[in-house]
């Protein structure tokens, strides 16, 4: 017990389910089925219809062609359709079945709508802004046209008079997190991708329960991956005993479940109206370095203050509101009063949805790239890149711009390292450089370029994050963070290794051999 007599996390949070019940509920014993019946087709057919045998396999071939000629003319990416195309190519029975399953999704079509619906819904309650788009039509007609980007295909508007600060470490951002929600009188939206259980989450909910018994209003959002690593099915109703609301994003059921891909993995926190926070850090131990996984965990955040946070309480009453009856946006966007004034620069909070087929996530990065003049400086823990990006870092580079990005130089996932490293020799040849943070590991996700303009961020540079996943992220120009943004960069640059043509000729023999094979399925995985 606290002092204050709430339950802790360590008594409140029992073990989640793991072990089999995650490859029960998991798309991997979907696929093993799916393997299995093709070779009890295949088997079946040479056993059975002997002379016919040929008849079976030219309809497996004519079946596997039908299909490929329907994805080659689909709007998908061309990665994607290349990887269907092979998956069919080798295993047509298999192939086709799981491209029709995840394609037509029939476990969340229904909730797929909604949020849809809702999502439209909200659009109403994003502000014009009509005097600052005009001031930026006239003064900067590059921020204009990206700002009339994300409010047309997205929702999301451009503010001024917001302020914006920085968090190279994920303790630095605990520290304020907690200082702000002690603070709290009105209400706490909190919206996460993961929450584990450990002293960083006891701390966090301590607080909560607190707040809630104060009559602060207390949300929490997770993912509903969550329900298999870490947290149990029961554990919003535990959270509810002690005043808290909290909901799952899709939780996690099986065979339904398997072919879902869009996953929330937003890390939005709003307070009172007057205050938001987000960036790559969930709510666990490692992301704060109290527990040592992969080396020194290297992640960063940014708070927001002022006119933006009306853009984040939106964006989490989007995806809270998916399964309320009565939609409540006017009760706490009214809340969001808070400006500084004279704060210099512009501020876009954005999100990504999956929903609208609009990559606004990669769309931003590909603006910045495209409008870099002298640097852009990345970081990011995954490198599996689409044509689009690999087009535009390349170029960037060729035509003089300094591109930098810094990778882990210890991967958590050692696949997403293999396909990072099947990058390497296109991106150094074209000139850009490379580094991999020696500490440990980069989770961090956020751009820099030329001094002016930036973006910190939940959206990795793979296709899950691009293309199937909610996400969210910052977009800043001409903002006083942006100098402690390039600060953070330039000391990781120097505790990193310099990716060079000697490296990559001695890159492990493992990742030589599996990453291209991987590559082949990279934009499925």
């Amino acid at each position: 017990m606290s002092e204050n007599g709430f339950l802790v996390n360590s008594k409140l949070v029992k073990k989640g389910k793991k072990g089999i019940l995650s490859v029960v509920f998991g798309r991997t014993a979907f696929i093993v089925l799916l393997i299995l019946f093709q070779l009890v087709i295949l088997i079946g057919s040479a056993t059975y219809l002997g002379q016919y045998l040929y008849v079976a396999l030219g309809g497996f071939t004519v079946l596997s062609a039908i299909n490929m000629l329907f994805i080659l003319n689909t709007e998908d990416d061309p990665n994607v359709k290349l990887s269907w195309c092979i998956l069919i190519g080798l295993i047509p029975v298999v192939g086709i079945i799981l491209y029709w399953f995840v394609r037509k999704d029939l476990g969340h079509r229904v909730e797929k709508r909604v949020m849809a619906a809702v999502i439209a819904e909200s659009k109403q309650f994003v502000p014009k802004q009509e005097a600052l788009m005009k001031e930026l039509k006239e003064e900067n007609l590059s921020l204009y046209n990206l700002a009339r980007y994300t409010a047309a295909n997205g929702g999301y508007a451009p503010y001024k008079n917001s302020s914006v600060r920085y968090f190279p470490l994920g303790e630095d951002k605990m520290a304020a997190l907690l200082e702000q929600l002690n603070s709290a009188k009105s209400f706490i939206f909190m919206e996460y991708f993961i929450i584990n259980k450990g002293s960083v989450w006891e701390e966090v909910l301590n607080i909560l329960a607190k707040k809630a018994a104060e009559g602060v209003e207390v949300r929490i959002l997770y993912d509903g991956t969550l329900s298999l690593l870490a947290l149990p099915y029961s554990y919003p109703s535990q959270l509810a005993k002690l005043g808290i609301k909290c909901k799952v994003f899709s939780p996690i059921r099986p065979f339904a479940s398997i072919a879902y891909n869009n996953r929330d993995h937003r890390k939005v926190v709003v307070i009172d109206g007057r205050v938001a926070f987000t960036g790559g850090i969930n709510l666990a131990d490692e992301y704060m370095n109290r527990k040592t996984v992969y080396g020194h965990w290297k992640d960063t955040a940014v708070e927001v203050t002022g006119e933006a946070v009306y853009g984040f309480t939106l964006m989490f009453l989007q995806m809270w509101n998916v399964t309320e009856w009565k939609r409540d946006f006017e009760t706490y966007l009214k809340q969001c009063t808070a400006s500084v004034k004279n704060a210099p620069g512009v501020v876009i909070p954005y999100g990504d949805s999956p929903l609208d087929h609009e990559n606004v996530g990669e769309m931003v990065y590909l603006d910045i790239i495209n409008r870099a003049q002298r640097y852009v400086y990345i970081m990011t823990p995954y490198l599996i890149l689409d044509n689009q990006l690999i087009t535009a870092l390349c170029f960037a580079a060729k035509r003089g711009v300094d591109v930098r990005i810094l990778l882990p130089h210890i991967p958590d996932k050692k696949y997403a390292f293999a396909l990072a490293k099947t990058h390497y020799p296109q991106l150094c040849r074209a000139g850009v450089k490379l580094y991999e943070y020696t500490p440990g590991f980069v989770h961090a996700k956020e751009f820099v370029s030329d001094d002016v303009r930036g973006v910190v961020g939940t959206i990795n540079l793979d296709y899950r994050s691009l293309y199937l996943h909610f996400e969210c992220g910052v977009y800043m120009e001409g903002v006083e963070a942006l100098s402690d943004i390039i600060r953070d960069f330039e000391e990781c640059f120097e505790k990193s290794m310099a990716v060079t043509a000697e490296t990559i000729k001695h890159t492990a023999i493992w990742y030589k051999m599996f990453g291209p094979l991987l590559k082949l399925i990279a934009p499925l995985m």
